[in-house]
C-alpha cells in the first residue's frame, strides 16, 4: 500500500524497466547495489520474471549484512527454495565473498567503495561484463561519499559493456518538504550525501552522461505512477488500505525518482519513457514575504492540519478540529480555539461553550462556513478514513454575561442542527459555499471524498432558514467530480477553483457558478497563462481578484505561493512566498486561511500532515501574507 512508503511503487518500476529490446538467446544479468534485506528477487522469482534462463541476479552489500542474509534465506524455507538449488556452474557459497549461491541468485558481501574488490567479487561469482546488464541502486548512492558514489557510476560505464542503470533515490532537498526530508535521514544518523550536489533530474542526468554513460533519462515517482502504472494496477493499490494522506503521497513521489542510464548501441535506441514531456510552468512573477502572524510566538496549540478557521467576529478567528499536538500528543482534536486580536495584534485565547455538556466530535477535513445571517454552519467531515461525521452543527458567538466575571476569551454555543432529509453529509474534502437564488440564502455544498474511497461530483443545495434540501437548476457542462478543492462566494455564486479528481490528477481549471434567470449555471473562468493545477489550497476574493493560496501541485521543487486570478480578463501570475524570516519549513498544504480586506493580508493557520515516512511535519505558528503589492500588480 502507499502507506508503507513507495516500496511496491517501486518493484513495479523495476518490472515496467525490464528492457524489452533484449536479443532472445542472451540471458541478461541483473546486479542490485546496497541490496540489504530487499526482498526484490524472490518477488521477481515468485512472479516467473526471474529464473528459467532469464536472469541471473546478483545482490552486493557489506559483508556483515549480507552474512545474515544468506542466513536468513538458508533458515526459510521457502526463500532457499526460491533460490534453487546452486547451479554446477556456479562457485561454493565459502568462495570469498559470495556468501549464498543459488540457480539464478549469488549474494555477495563486499564494500561499493572498494571497486577493486567489487570487480574480482562479481568475476569469481560468474558475472560476464560483455552480456547485458542492469544494475539496480535503490537509496544507495546518497548514503556514500559524493567522490565515492561517482566514482562507481564511471567504473560501471567502463567495466559492463552493455548495461542500463538504473537509479531509485531521492531529489528537492530545498523546498519545504525537501528540508523535512533531509532532517529525517540526519536524525537517523544517514545524511544524504549527494543531494546538494545533484539535487534535481537535470543535475543526475548530467552527472551519468560525464561519467561514461551514453543516454541518461529521469523523472520522478508521480509521473512514473501516471503515466506508467496501469490503471488496475493503481486501483489494487488504492484498495489495499483506507487512505486519505494524498498531500503526502505526493510529496514524497516527487522528491523520489527513477533514472535509467544506458550503453551499448542496441540499447540505447528507445527512451524507457516514452510520452512523458516536460511540464510547462511560467514561473513567478515575484515574492511574498512571510511572517510570524501571532504576537505570542510561543502558540501551540495551532499546530494541526485539516481544521478550518473563520471570522467570526472582526477580532475573533475561530479553529474548529482537525489532528495535531495537543499537550505533546498527536491526535484528534477536540478544543476550539481563538485567536483575538487586541491592539493590533493577534493573540491566543480560550473558547468558552455557552453549555458544559458541548463539545467538538474531533472531526476534521469538514466545513466552516460564515452565513450572512451571523452564525456558522459545519458541514460534513471525518473521524477516520472511513468513519464521516454525520450531523450538521450550528456555531454561534454570544455576547459575554456582564453580571458575571468576563471570560478569557469568546462564548460560543455549539448546537447540533436537526438531520435534514435527502442531505447527502457524508463527505469530506468538500466545499460548501452561501449562495443566493431568487433572494434566499442557501448553502451550496460540492465535491469531495466519501465511503469507500469515492470521489463526487455531486452537490446539494441546503435552504438555511427552513434546513431543506432543495432542487435549484443548474444549467452547463458536468464539472469533473473533484476534492481537495476550493471554493469561496462571489456575486451571489461561487467559484471553484483546483482539486484532485477521482484518478488522482491535480485540476487547473476555475469554474464560476453563475447564478441565471432559473438557478445557476456552470461557466468556466479562462486563466491566461493556464493555472497551474493544484490541490489542498485555500481561497478567497477580493475586489475582483481570486487568491489561491498555497496547496500541492507536480512541480517539485517550486512549491505554490499566491496565485492572483483577475476575473475580468483571466490574467493570472503566481507568487512565491519568501520565508527567510522563518527558522521551520513553512508547509502550505492543509492548512486554512483567513483574509483581512483592511490590511489586504491573509493569515496562514496549521498547516502540515502526517508523513508515512518522514513522521508528523506541522508548521509552528500562524504566519501572516502581506499583499497589498501584488493586488495593486507591484
Amino acid at each position: 500500500g502507499r502507506g508503507g512508503g513507495g516500496g511496491g511503487l517501486r518493484e513495479g518500476g523495476v518490472v515496467s524497466l525490464r528492457p524489452p529490446c533484449l536479443p532472445p538467446l542472451l540471458s541478461p544479468q541483473v546486479v542490485s547495489l546496497g541490496a540489504g534485506l530487499d526482498s526484490l528477487y524472490f518477488c521477481l522469482k515468485a512472479r516467473g520474471l526471474v529464473g528459467g534462463g532469464r536472469a541471473v541476479f546478483f545482490e552486493v552489500d557489506f559483508p556483515d549484512v549480507t552474512a545474515r542474509k544468506a542466513a536468513l534465506i538458508a533458515a526459510h524455507g521457502p526463500l532457499a527454495a526460491l533460490a534453487g538449488p546452486r547451479h554446477h556452474g556456479a562457485p561454493p557459497p565459502e568462495a570469498g565473498a559470495l556468501h549464498f549461491a543459488g540457480e539464478d541468485y549469488r549474494l555477495l558481501g563486499v564494500d561499493l567503495a572498494e571497486l577493486s574488490k567489487l570487480e574480482e567479487a562479481l568475476r569469481c561469482a560468474g558475472l560476464d561484463p560483455q552480456a547485458p546488464t542492469m544494475l539496480l541502486a535503490e537509496v544507495v548512492l546518497p548514503y556514500m561519499d559524493v567522490e565515492r558514489s561517482d566514482a562507481l557510476i564511471q567504473w560501471a560505464a567502463r567495466h559492463f559493456s552493455r548495461a542500463w542503470f538504473v537509479l531509485y533515490e531521492q531529489i528537492h532537498p530545498d523546498d519545504p518538504f525537501g528540508h523535512v526530508m533531509q532532517n529525517h535521514f540526519q536524525r537517523c544518523n544517514s545524511p544524504l550525501c549527494s543531494l546538494a550536489q545533484y539535487p534535481d533530474l537535470k543535475a543526475q542526468q548530467r552527472r551519468f552522461m560525464q561519467k561514461g554513460w551514453a543516454e541518461c533519462h529521469a523523472i520522478d515517482m508521480n509521473e512514473f505512477y501516471n503515466c506508467f502504472v496501469s490503471v488496475e494496477e493503481q486501483r489494487r493499490i488504492q484498495a489495499l488500505e483506507p487512505f486519505d494522506e494524498f498531500e503526502e503521497w505526493h510529496l514524497k513521489c516527487s522528491h523520489y525518482f527513477i533514472l535509467v542510464a544506458s550503453k551499448g548501441e542496441e540499447l540505447c535506441w528507445a527512451s524507457p519513457f516514452p510520452g512523458v514531456e516536460e511540464k510547462a510552468f511560467t514561473g513567478f512573477a515575484g515574492t511574498v514575504a512571510v511572517s510570524v502572524g501571532t504576537a505570542d510566538a510561543g502558540v501551540t496549540d495551532l499546530r494541526r492540519w485539516g481544521h478550518r478557521s473563520v471570522h467570526m467576529a472582526p477580532d475573533v478567528i475561530l479553529t474548529t478540529g482537525g489532528f495535531g499536538d495537543c499537550r505533546g500528543c498527536h491526535c484528534r482534536l477536540t478544543d476550539l480555539h481563538a485567536l483575538i486580536r487586541r491592539e493590533g495584534k493577534w493573540t491566543s485565547g480560550d473558547v468558552c461553550l455557552a453549555k458544559s455538556g458541548e463539545a467538538w466530535d474531533g472531526r476534521l477535513f469538514h466545513t466552516v462556513t460564515l452565513l450572512q445571517a451571523g452564525w456558522a454552519v459545519v458541514v460534513g467531515g471525518r473521524l477516520s478514513p472511513v468513519s464521516p461525521a454525520r450531523e450538521a452543527c450550528r456555531l454561534r458567538m454570544l455576547e459575554a454575561d456582564s453580571s458575571a466575571a468576563p471570560p478569557s476569551g469568546p462564548v460560543v454555543e455549539l448546537t447540533q442542527l436537526p438531520p435534514v432529509e435527502d442531505l447527502a453529509l457524508l463527505r469530506w474534502r468538500h466545499t460548501a459555499t452561501e449562495v443566493v437564488h431568487q433572494g434566499e440564502s442557501y448553502l451550496f455544498i460540492y465535491g469531495g471524498c466519501g465511503p469507500g474511497q469515492s470521489v463526487r461530483a455531486d452537490w446539494c443545495f441546503l435552504h438555511m432558514e427552513e434546513l431543506c434540501c432543495r432542487q435549484v437548476p443548474v444549467e452547463g457542462p458536468l464539472p469533473v467530480g473533484r476534492h481537495s478543492h476550493s471554493a469561496c462566494g462571489w456575486a451571489g455564486g461561487t467559484l471553484v477553483a483546483g482539486g484532485l479528481d477521482a484518478t488522482e490528477r491535480a485540476l487547473g481549471s476555475v469554474l464560476y457558478l453563475k447564478p441565471v434567470e432559473r438557478g445557476f449555471q456552470w461557466c468556466p473562468v479562462d486563466t491566461c497563462p493556464l493555472l497551474t493545477p493544484r490541490y489542498s489550497h485555500t481561497a478567497h476574493v477580493h475586489h475582483g481578484k481570486l487568491l489561491l493560496v498555497g496547496g500541492v501541485w507536480f512541480h517539485a521543487p517550486s512549491v505554490p505561493g499566491v496565485a492572483v486570478i483577475d476575473l475580468a480578463t483571466g490574467f493570472t501570475a503566481e507568487y512565491c512566498i519568501d520565508t527567510a524570516a522563518l527558522e521551520w519549513p513553512l508547509m502550505l498544504h492543509n492548512h486554512s486561511s483567513v483574509f483581512m480586506p483592511d490590511e489586504e493580508a491573509v493569515l496562514l493557520i496549521g498547516g502540515g500532515g502526517n508523513c508515512f515516512s518522514f513522521g508528523s511535519h506541522l508548521n509552528r505558528h500562524p504566519v501572516c501574507l502581506p499583499l497589498g503589492d501584488i493586488l495593486r500588480g507591484k
